[in-house]
């Protein structure tokens, strides 16, 4: 479609909520839409649109503006998400793992020196962030990361693997994890910045991936890799403590990631339906079809309602966790279904890569795995729900 489908409700957003929504829509369609198809087929970045996106200040939406952010709030920036990834998933992804990954746990928890070091550059976009934590052997268990360092006076020694790692080739300062002690359990993980150019550190290109084709993806080598300790974040023993805490925001945009793609899906199979005819009468007008539609829009109205509230309990600094987890998890199933029915809307059509449905339903599925499966967001969500109840778990 040439023009995307107004919200039916702006969902109590601010003016300037409203505004920032209007600006990254336009953004999306006249500078990242051109470039979306070439990305996936090519496997590689779409440089105009990350160009475009450091021009409107949206690789520091979420962050003060002492430190060369725009000193907007979490909201603002899971607009943004959700508005480029309508359009390009890849690209939503690249923002969304440079903002909440990559620059996030610098701006939380780093010494005023690595903020001076690396915000400003990061805020400007002039570089990307990047986030080291899932690796061959552990994913969905990230307290079995089996990466060391090893204090050594006044820096770490660091030996190990990390792989998937989105935005990689581009990065200069990566969020590493790491145990220092394997008999301390998680309490034994720390969470490092490791800057790119650091001696014993190489970084290789990943694997052909199903989606998200447009988003970089690397592999991480640690080889006595010697990192200083004022490149920790947050205390030594609280490391796992914090990139689990990053890792609830970094759901809030993947939820966000998520409705865009779905919200992209529905736009492409409302204007194939308006169009298309088929018995003597447009798509739209017939009854399996309008039912799919009504299903998609209620879903991802659902989906925004989840993704938004969770973005404002960040906002109050109020818990989010939970909150960050169902949306999430819900957002995500309905990105999947979203574009699976806008293929069977499409028919053969869809099965092409002659339209971008296709693609977004490629996207879609990495939604339900990274920063936690589906099946990691359950437990988070029941777990929370059983405290609710009173239940103490048995050891």
């Amino acid at each position: 479609m040439d023009t995307l489908i107004a919200q039916q409700n702006n969902f109590d957003l601010t003016e300037e909520q409203q505004m920032i929504r209007e600006t990254v829509r336009r953004f999306a369609l006249e500078v990242v839409a051109p470039g979306a198809r070439e990305a996936d087929e090519k496997c590689q970045l779409n440089m105009p649109a990350w160009e475009g996106m450091k021009e409107l200040g949206l690789t520091g939406i979420p962050f003060d503006e002492k430190w060369g952010g725009a000193g907007l709030d979490q909201l603002s920036y899971t607009i943004a998400v959700e508005e480029v990834s309508r359009i390009c998933g890849s690209t939503g992804l690249t923002l969304a793992a440079h903002t909440s990954l990559g620059s996030y746990p610098i701006y939380a928890w780093g010494s005023d020196a690595l903020k001076e070091q690396y915000m400003e550059g990061l805020c400007s976009g002039e570089y990307m962030g990047a986030y080291g934590l899932t690796e061959p052997n552990a994913g969905s268990d990230s307290a079995g990361t089996i990466t060391m360092a090893v204090r050594d006076g006044d820096h770490y020694i660091l030996n190990g693997q990390k792989c998937f790692i989105t935005n990689g080739s581009f990065a200069k300062p990566f969020i590493v994890t790491a145990q220092t002690d394997k008999s301390l359990g998680s309490r034994g993980i720390i969470a490092l910045v490791v800057d790119r150019d650091t001696a014993g550190f190489t970084v290789e290109k990943g694997e052909e991936k199903l989606g998200m084709r447009g988003s970089d993806w690397t592999n991480l080598f640690f080889t006595d890799c010697k990192v200083p300790v004022g490149n920790l974040l947050g205390p030594e023993d609280q490391g796992f403590s914090t990139f689990m805490k990053t890792l609830e925001g970094g759901r809030i945009s993947i939820g966000a990631l998520s409705l865009g793609i779905a919200q992209g899906a529905l736009d492409e199979a409302v204007g194939y339906a308006m169009e298309r005819e088929q018995f003597g009468k447009p798509l739209c007008e017939q009854q399996a079809v309008a039912f799919k539609l009504a299903d998609m829009q209620t879903e991802i109205n659902a989906a925004r309602h989840l993704v938004y509230h969770s973005a404002r309990l960040k906002d109050q600094g109020r818990e989010f966790g939970t909150a960050a987890a169902m949306a999430k998890y819900y957002a995500s199933e309905v990105s999947v279904r979203a574009s699976y029915e806008a293929i069977q809307i499409f028919g053969g059509n869809g099965y092409s890569r002659e339209y971008p449905v296709e693609r977004m339903y490629r996207d879609a599925k990495l939604n339900t795995i990274g920063e936690g499966t589906s099946e990691v967001q359950k437990i988070i969500v029941s777990r929370d729900l059983m405290r609710q109840a009173g239940y103490s778990r048995k050891k």
